[in-house]
């Protein structure tokens, strides 16, 4: 059997075609091609040569050799490349494009097994939908390692839990056996305390008869059943969950947010095209679309970091913000405080175990609390600026793409705070399920302006399929 694997390295292939390194995820195939032109480009072709050559036709025909650029090309427009991309060089793509590109290159040619670690990363959620149909329909095997919920939900029919310091494989898809897992610790909790009740209850029997000769043979007989009863050791679990929880300093009034006209050009392209819309009281809207770009410019612009070529924004008097931006480096990068001194810029309350404890929450235990924030990983840095959303007390929240570089139990927090928040979210995701349990409200943004829609992530995706021609 062939296997094919999700290469990591986005600079492997620079000096490379696209459909070179697309076709390079069959090996072989790519060999016998290069044998080929090889073969046929020498003056001194020979009798072996031909026979050689013959032999390498009739697998190049096996291998699919003659749809291998109808095939790529065929992948990299299903992600949302044009079929273009297939004669540019490896190195002149933006990053972006070259996850696509290694992506393209791991279903190429139909390999019986498929080895996928974090396929969705850095995909739009067009591409994702895409790839989730083409592994539904795909007959072979697949291992996939990945955060996005839906993802798992849609593709996965069997779940395999690394935990406790076992491996166990579970059938049913992400939901079905998170539901299972907790519930078999609820079972496992509701029996422990099953236990410990009778043990009480035994030992004060025990104690208060067995000096009581009437009672004694009782009293014996019960210390056996004791000895018996154990509370079974509940299994250390790998996994923890952050506290993610968001309140608000002051109830918002009726006048939120107002956007009236905004268009901004970047790099001489339009992202931003006469966008109008009235944000309303409850709202928790995502903004979705191709271009990412626009959802972050226009973040950008209404969080006052960058300025509209046209058009005006006016936030209610009575609202605050507090924004997640996209790139948080400029919160980090060259910065000597450690954590506790670095969360403290944002909070009145600044004692040791007022920081301590909200780190703490926010798994930062122990000496990790005076680890500079310049070192912190993407994970560790992101908690971190939601940790100083979360001191803020804003009544609005405007999040760009917040559940990038955290891990299933990270992302988990996240979306149940943003759930459970009373006041109003304007955010941008990749994850299908993050947006489809948060969203009322579903924004567009496309070149020739905005599509609105009061629904759920999904019911906008039926709608969209049914109303709108791309």
């Amino acid at each position: 059997m062939r296997m094919s694997v999700l290469k990591q390295d986005h600079f492997a292939y620079e000096e490379f075609t696209v459909l070179d390194t697309i076709i390079m995820g069959n090996k072989r195939l790519y060999d016998i091609m290069k044998q080929k032109d090889e073969l046929y480009a020498k003056e001194d072709f020979t009798d072996e040569d031909g026979i050689l050559a013959s032999e390498l036709e009739g697998e190049f025909a096996e291998l699919d050799g003659w749809e291998a650029d109808s095939n790529a090309s065929r992948l990299v427009q299903g992600l949302g490349l044009s079929q273009d991309i297939l004669y540019e060089q490896m190195s002149s793509l933006t990053a972006k494009e070259k996850v696509k590109v290694l992506l393209a290159q791991a279903l190429f040619g139909s390999p019986e097994i498929i080895l996928l670690d974090e396929p969705t990363n850095h995909l739009d959620i067009q591409a994702i939908e895409w790839l989730e149909d083409f592994l539904m329909e795909y007959e072979g095997l697949v291992i996939v390692v990945s955060h996005d919920r839906h993802f798992l939900n849609t593709v996965c029919t069997n779940i395999v839990d690394v935990d406790y310091g076992k491996i166990k494989m579970y059938v049913g898809n992400y939901e079905f056996w998170y539901a299972s897992s907790q519930m078999v610790q609820k079972m496992i909790k509701d029996q422990n305390k099953r236990n410990e009740d009778k043990i009480k209850e035994l030992q004060a029997f025990i104690q208060r008869f067995s000096a009581n000769k009437s009672k004694s043979k009782q009293a014996t007989a019960r210390r056996k059943l004791l000895d018996k009863l154990t509370v079974e050791e509940m299994p250390a679990s790998s996994r923890r969950y952050p506290f993610v929880g968001f309140t608000m300093d002051r109830e918002p009034g009726k006048e939120l947010l107002t956007v009236e006209n905004l268009s901004k050009t970047i790099d001489g392209v339009k992202v931003l095209n006469n966008v109008s819309f009235r944000v309303n009281k409850g709202d928790k809207i995502a903004f979705v679309g191709e271009n990412e770009i626009a959802n972050t410019t226009l973040f950008k612009i209404i969080m006052g970091e960058m300025e509209a070529d046209e058009g005006t924004f006016k936030w209610g008097t009575t609202t605050s913000q507090s924004y997640f931006p996209l790139d948080n480096n400029e919160f980090f990068d060259g910065c000597d405080l450690n954590l506790v001194q670095w969360l403290s810029q944002y909070t009145e309350e600044t004692t040791e175990t007022f920081m301590r404890s909200f780190l703490g929450r926010m798994l930062f235990s122990g000496d990790d609390v005076y680890k500079a924030v310049k070192v912190l990983s993407g994970g560790e840095k992101v908690r971190c600026m939601l940790s100083r959303m979360m001191l803020f007390g804003a009544n609005i929240l405007v999040l760009d793409q917040p559940t990038n570089h955290l891990d299933l139990e990270s992302i988990t927090a996240v979306n149940n705070g943003l759930m459970d928040f009373k006041g109003n979210v304007l955010f941008a995701s990749h994850d299908h399920e993050f947006i489809n349990t948060i969203a009322n409200r579903i924004i567009e943004i496309r070149p020739e302006g905005i599509v609105d829609r009061l629904s759920n992530y999904d019911e906008y995706i039926e709608w969209r399929k049914a109303n709108i021609n791309d």
